[in-house]
């Protein structure tokens, strides 16, 4: 089963996050991100992903994922031919 675009569009944002620290969040902006990065902070937000629906924090649940978000992207990174 493929990701589909929105998937991936929330893939992008918790990849965005700095998880070495859980003092630092994140902003979409309204003015300046693409509406997709607009909308796919809106749905992590309303399913307990992050703090606020323009990014905020990760709560623990978003944490979680964008540590998987974030290790798949590596993995995928260093298996390049």
């Amino acid at each position: 089963m493929p990701f589909s675009p929105e998937q991936l569009d929330e893939l992008a944002i918790l990849a965005l996050y700095n998880l070495t620290t859980t003092q630092e969040g994140i902003k979409v902006h309204s003015h300046s991100a693409e509406q997709s990065a607009i909308d796919a902070a809106v749905r992590l937000h309303k399913r307990g992903f992050v703090t606020q629906e323009d990014g905020g924090y990760l709560t623990e649940l978003g944490r979680e994922a964008a540590e998987h978000a974030q290790s798949l992207l590596t993995l995928l990174e260093f298996s390049e031919a």
